[in-house]
């Protein structure tokens, strides 16, 4: 039996356009517990976590490359370090919105990314899901600067192509969701280790402080809102992904009352 996928080539254009936007069924509340415990084991270990922060630092400078386009800033390169470090480079005015918006992105962006992916597996777009990843990482690619950078994105896109081109459905579900929950849960760790390294005094050019420079509001406000817009992403996460538990609690205590 050949393995379903989304990206075989089918008979006609409409047809893969039907596959990408067709829903796939809700998974069984264990299987979002266990995809939640899953990147659980993946953000809080640290050995797993130094690896797995490589997928976050891709989208922390994606978001910084993002709003500096959408600014109207001119994007110089992006470098993506071993250490998990990266550096996005734009020219254009020093001070503004413009800047401002820049360095704002990149601790919220994976936050952000997890919370619209979460919407799409809300509506079963699983599929969806993986096709994104796969079309905005060449993109970023394009702007990589560096080696490294080139085999960390890479190796990302191909970890996607490889479950999206030879899984079955319910393997793709598993992994979107893995996915997803690891951007939620991996946007907010991030955010305590900034606040850990400026408190030692290693980090003095943080997006915080940078922020702290530019508008004259303290680096440590910056910190919490980086923290506040993780931690609400998170828990708009749960409640689009958890809602087949929620639906399964209901259905119990209405079998219950019945």
């Amino acid at each position: 039996m050949v393995p379903a996928h989304p990206f075989r080539p089918p008979e006609s254009g409409t047809r893969v356009l039907d596959d990408l936007f067709s829903a796939q069924p809700s998974p069984p509340y264990l299987v979002v517990l266990a995809t939640m415990a899953a990147a659980l084991i993946v953000v809080v270990p640290r050995p797993l976590w130094r690896l797995a922060r490589h997928v976050i630092t891709i989208a922390h400078e994606g978001g910084h490359a993002t709003a500096a386009l959408l600014s109207g800033r001119r994007l110089n390169g992006i470098r993506l370090h071993s250490d998990t470090s990266g550096l996005t480079v734009s020219s254009g005015k020093p001070t503004g919105f413009g800047m401002v918006l820049t360095l704002l992105a990149g601790y919220l962006t994976p936050s952000v990314v997890g919370i619209l992916g979460g919407v799409l597996l809300a509506y079963g777009r699983t599929r969806l899901v993986l096709a994104i990843a796969l079309v905005l990482l060449p993109l970023m690619l394009i702007m990589i600067r560096n080696v490294f950078g080139v085999i960390s994105v890479v190796t990302t896109w191909a970890v996607i192509f490889a479950v999206a081109w030879y899984t079955e459905p319910t393997t793709q579900g598993l992994f979107a969701y893995a996915a997803v929950w690891f951007l939620l849960l991996g946007g907010v760790r991030p955010v305590f280790e900034l606040n850990s390294m400026r408190r030692r005094g290693r980090m003095p050019n943080s997006d915080a402080d940078q922020l702290a420079r530019l508008t004259r509001v303290p680096a440590l406000v910056w910190v919490g809102v980086f923290l506040a817009g993780a931690v609400v992403a998170l828990l708009a996460g749960v409640s689009l992904l958890a809602e087949p538990l929620i639906d399964s609690v209901r259905e119990f205590q209405q079998d219950n009352q019945g």
